[in-house]
């Protein structure tokens, strides 16, 4: 993967080396722009197109802050007040937009394969980037994971990480599976309920278990995971305070992790659910910088696929 990126679907296919450059690319953006404060303009003259399926807070808007800080015309698509409610096919939009000389479109879709789906049936030649598909992948999320870590733990070869939750429905925990993996860390433990753990064939990295005190014991990071509500059956619905008994992470539990260990999540948090409270908002939680980070790598992404 040392050439340069026209799409990003997912991090399956990218190494270490091409993740990276793009971690190395997004704290150059970061420094470049002063944290955000200056605008740069690598981008003028391309025209970016949000195209989201689904409600985000979070990824589509650092996306349109990514986009206008390097300088390119931004397009929200509305999708209430679209075409698509009147019957016009995934196809036909694409068409359409691309019509319309578009650079890229950032799409996201609760249906599994839908990017990769708009790259095979483009007939321009538009970017498309994966912001979350179905549960297969949230690219954008689990390079902004690892760059958060690598700011506070820079070794991957050293670190053990949790990941606990939803692993089953979470695009962002394969996203997050194949970014570090490929960046080598040491352990990686994924832990939920076994009704909420994926099947071995289908995420082959990392260790099982049921056992959450066992999966925090001296854990560097644990990225906690939010119940995908909207993407499992009711009989796979867990009754919440016992969830969160089980499987809620609590300062308590925090004690078990090695000292310093970085609480992470991807957001939108259910606080007494699947963390508490005071974890979310204390001194070892680095869930807003996450977000700030997610604006950095999305321009290191838009910059990789559009830059001239």
């Amino acid at each position: 993967m040392s050439t340069r990126l026209h799409h990003l679907i997912s991090l399956a296919q990218l190494d270490r080396a091409c993740i990276t450059r793009l971690l190395d690319r997004a704290e150059r953006m970061r420094d470049a722009s002063l944290h955000g404060t200056r605008k740069l303009d690598l981008l003028h003259g391309r025209t970016v197109l949000n195209l989201f399926f689904e409600p985000s807070t979070r990824t589509r808007t650092s996306f349109e802050l990514a986009a206008r800080r390097l300088g390119a015309d931004v397009v929200n698509f509305d999708i209430a007040r679209s075409s698509t409610n009147k019957g016009e096919t995934l196809l036909d939009t694409l068409h359409t937009l691309e019509a319309m000389h578009l650079d890229a479109i950032i799409v996201r879709h609760r249906e599994t394969g839908t990017p990769e789906f708009m790259v095979r049936h483009a007939m321009s030649g538009v970017s498309v980037i994966n912001a979350g598909d179905g549960n297969h992948a949230h690219p954008t999320q689990g390079l902004l994971d690892a760059l958060t870590i690598r700011q506070h733990r820079p070794d991957f070869n050293n670190l053990t990480v949790t990941i606990c939750g939803d692993i089953r429905h979470s695009r962002v925990a394969r996203s997050d599976i194949h970014a570090f993996t490929a960046l080598g860390v040491r352990e990686l433990r994924l832990c939920g309920p076994e009704s909420l753990l994926p099947e071995p064939d289908d995420v082959p990295q990392g260790h099982f278990t049921e056992d959450f005190d066992a999966a925090v014991e001296g854990a560097d990071v644990i990225i906690m995971l939010r119940l995908q509500k909207e993407r499992m059956a009711a009989t796979l619905l867990p009754d919440e305070s016992a969830y969160f008994e089980r499987f809620g992470l609590n300062s308590e539990r925090l004690k078990r992790a090695a000292p310093g260990c970085l609480v992470m999540h991807p957001g939108p948090i259910n606080r007494g659910i699947e963390i508490a409270p005071d974890v979310a908002d204390g001194a070892q939680s680095r869930i807003l910088e996450q977000v700030g980070n997610g604006v950095f790598v999305r321009m290191a992404v838009l910059a990789e696929v559009l830059g001239r």
